[in-house]
């Protein structure tokens, strides 16, 4: 028993000892190492590095920051070619000044916005509803020659006014289509005097008023027929005599031939009727509008601007028609009327 008992502990502890001895493997993590303030962290072998987690990767030292003059030296060359000051376009001087709007002379506008409101739902209503159905069943070669036949009317009334502004070649031009387009245009059904290079610029006594100074004048806009200035209601009375249609006795044919001309008017005004879908203020953009070609019309030549970017509505006398003399009501008693 004696003799089996020290066999047993000579066993074991040759075991423990060679347990002691062995390395430890690479799954097993090394020992815990103290850190003495003041030493140096060891550096930990390149295969554990390689093995660590993102978890137990080392911190990395952060960039030591860059001295006060390197970061000012950009700055400092800016400063150097610009000046100290921070450039700021909207405040350079030597930049041209905006455009600025002229202001619209509407000192009426409270009265005016209720008879827009009036002009609208009659449109909306009566005129806009004839127009298109004006436009569903009269071809458009037809409706072209109405409109050339209510524009050849207006001819005489545009030499008068021209020759009245001091443009006696222009005033020959609108004398000289009349002419041509009654004749070879079969009473202006056609317009030929186009083919032969004679503008056709429309004038008015409103227009003529303005060349003869009568430059500002506040807006109002009629029942009915719509934009004017109070110079332009007064053109309308200097219009009225010389109205041709006016000398027609017949009060039936009178009567057809004004009704048409309004039709035809409002026919040419569908190409805008766009601008009021999304308009912020529909009274304005119409006032605005209006005063802006009204007032390029009067103070400025056609020839002097052909090359600058204008409006269109500026520029195509078509697509933004006025209403002419000969569709208004009776306004003086004419002969026979």
């Amino acid at each position: 028993m004696n003799l089996l008992r020290i066999a047993t502990v000579v066993v074991f502890a040759a075991l423990a000892s060679a347990c002691a001895s062995t390395p430890p493997t690479a799954s097993q993590p090394p020992p815990a190492q103290t850190l003495v303030i003041g030493e140096t962290a060891p550096v930990p072998p390149a295969e554990i590095v390689a093995d660590a987690t993102p978890d137990e990767a080392l911190p990395v030292a952060a960039p030591a920051a860059s001295a006060p003059d390197e970061a000012t030296a950009a700055e400092d060359d800016f400063a150097a070619i610009y000046g100290q000051d921070e450039y700021n376009p909207v405040a350079d001087p030597t930049l041209p000044p905006g455009v600025v709007m002229p202001a619209s002379y509407d000192p009426w506008e409270k009265l005016n916005r209720k008879t827009h409101a009036f002009n609208n739902v009659v449109d909306r209503n009566i005129a806009r509803p004839l127009a298109l159905g004006y436009v569903k069943v009269v071809p458009r070669p037809v409706r072209l020659g109405v409109s050339n036949f209510f524009n050849n009317l207006g001819q005489p009334l545009s030499a008068i006014n021209a020759l009245l502004q001091g443009k006696p070649k222009q005033a020959g031009q609108s004398l000289g289509r009349f002419l041509l387009n009654s004749t070879l245009g079969i009473g202006g059904i056609f317009d030929p005097a186009t083919d032969a290079n004679l503008p056709n610029k429309s004038e008015d006594f409103g227009q003529t008023l303005g060349v003869w100074g009568w430059k500002r004048s506040r807006y109002v806009e009629l029942p009915l027929f719509g934009p004017r200035t109070v110079r332009d209601v007064f053109g309308l009375l200097g219009d009225t005599p010389v109205g041709p249609i006016r000398a027609i006795s017949d009060e039936k044919a009178r009567f057809f031939l004004q009704g048409l001309s309004l039709v035809d008017v409002r026919t040419q005004l569908l190409s805008v009727d766009s601008l009021r879908e999304g308009a912020v203020d529909e009274y304005a953009l119409f006032r605005d509008s209006w005063l802006q070609r009204r007032n390029y019309q009067i103070g400025a030549d056609r020839k002097q601007h052909e090359d600058t970017d204008l409006p269109a509505y500026l520029l195509e006398e078509e697509e933004n028609p006025t209403v002419p003399i000969d569709a208004m009501p009776e306004i003086l008693p004419t002969p026979g009327g």
